[in-house]
């Protein structure tokens, strides 16, 4: 009888322990937070992998506390949509354009201009620079949400199906840009007409003739198969584009100053290694639209700047001519 008390007592100690660790698992678990990343971009583009890689970090970092469920090409909504679902709280966290950030912020914009940055070192500098600093917060106090990264998007190219050399050449042709006022800027300046098209829309309206020609970076046009639907990518370079990673502001409130710290430094690393995959594309790319049979047209980009320059400080301008002249001082 003894033996089976003690046995008994043993047995009841080890369900005790039981409960008690399936308790703290379950609680562990109940504390977990899923997130919503939001993006418009392809699942095979390197936003989208290094989202992926952000997401494992994030739940590592924060012990579990948090996980990210990413939704890449527009499965949340157009980038107009995600970027109202993260003030609303329904998407905690995205990458959108400087100009569809510009809408909130009309400084933050100023990095979407068309020949707004002389070369990929000029925006660089401007990544890197306190000048971003003071715009990202000045994003932030006005909206709430939080910038945490910038992304390099690329050099803006034309694609068409005819060559264009010369501003003159875009006279009157219909091009899709993003709905945003600034990427207007640039057909504007040399007499074409943009059309604004939401992103998963795009390969639909080249192929019927809705437009005649569209522009984004190398990368995009080959994710996107922008090249089987039009004969040239014209080289006009006329954006050195970048996304920026935002958090938004219901989730940036309720996390503690660790977790925002860890949030920041995940996405400034999948920012770097964004940014290093689309440089490295952009300098492979030229050769593999080629062997696709497509024509790859150097152009003279001064006349085209020379076009868009006089707009910088124009009506269209969201920013003063103070950050103007800070931007443009960078990195000489």
């Amino acid at each position: 009888m003894g033996y089976k008390r003690a046995s008994t007592t043993k047995f009841n100690r080890w369900i005790s322990t039981a409960v008690l660790l399936a308790g703290v698992s379950v609680a562990g678990m109940a504390s977990a937070e899923t997130l919503s990343f939001a993006h418009v971009y392809e699942t095979s583009e390197p936003y989208h992998k290094w989202a992926l890689w952000a997401a494992d970090e994030i739940e590592k970092r924060t012990d579990g506390r948090y996980t990210v469920e990413v939704h890449p090409a527009s499965s949340l909504g157009k980038e107009a949509d995600i970027n109202e679902g993260l003030s609303l709280g329904t998407i905690d966290l995205i990458y959108t354009g400087n100009q569809f950030a510009g809408r909130s912020y009309g400084p933050i914009g100023i990095a979407g201009a068309p020949y707004m940055f002389r070369d990929f070192e000029h925006w660089k500098a401007y990544a890197n620079s306190d000048l971003f600093k003071e715009i990202a917060q000045g994003y932030q106090d006005a909206t709430g949400n939080v910038p945490l990264a910038l992304n390099y998007y690329g050099k803006r190219h034309t694609t068409s199906n005819k060559p264009i050399n010369k501003p003159a050449d875009m006279k009157g042709l219909k091009i899709r840009v993003p709905n945003a006022p600034m990427y207007m800027m640039f057909p504007e300046a040399v007499g074409a007409n943009p059309t604004p098209i939401a992103f998963s829309e795009v390969y639909l309206a080249l192929q019927q003739g809705v437009v005649d020609a569209q522009e984004n970076p190398l990368p995009t046009i080959q994710a996107k198969k922008f090249y089987e639907v039009q004969d040239y990518i014209n080289l006009t370079g006329h954006i050195t584009d970048s996304l920026i990673t935002i958090a938004g502001g219901p989730l940036w409130n309720r996390l503690s100053d660790e977790d925002k710290q860890i949030f920041r430094d995940v996405y400034t690393e999948a920012g770097q290694k964004i940014t290093d995959d689309v440089v490295q594309s952009e300098k492979d790319l030229v050769a593999w639209f080629e062997d696709q049979g497509v024509t790859v047209n150097e152009v003279d980009t001064q006349p085209f700047r020379e076009a868009v320059i006089p707009y910088h400080n124009g009506e269209a301008a969201t920013w003063d001519k103070e950050t103007y002249d800070r931007l443009q001082a960078l990195g000489q």
